[in-house]
């Protein structure tokens, strides 16, 4: 499977409650039973109007798909080419010079 990056544009839901939340992710799960194996959430970040979020996905379509059933719109969706993270400048044997770091 894939791995995409979905943008959400929700109006102000940076200011639910967790009540809210759980409700909101109770309804996506519930959606994402019906379309599995295609399709897993693995975990999304809130902003004030926007919600990102990570999926692993046999296509962009079968997300389209969940948008369209569970109600939360995916205002962009991008597919993931590489990941790094502080592990991947983590070569005890490569020197970074200052100026380097500055860029």
């Amino acid at each position: 499977m894939r791995r995409y990056v979905i943008e959400r544009e929700i109006p102000n839901i940076g200011s639910l409650n967790e009540d809210e939340l759980q409700e909101a992710a109770a309804k996506s799960n519930f959606v994402l039973r019906q379309l599995a194996p295609d399709i897993q959430w693995l975990e999304s970040f809130i902003a004030d109007n926007k919600m990102f979020c990570i999926y692993l996905a046999k296509d962009d379509s079968i997300i389209q798909q969940h948008a369209r059933v569970s109600g939360f719109p995916a205002t962009k969706i991008t597919e993931v080419g590489r990941v790094i993270g502080p592990e991947t400048g983590a070569d005890p044997h490569r020197q970074i010079s200052r100026e380097a770091c500055e860029r």
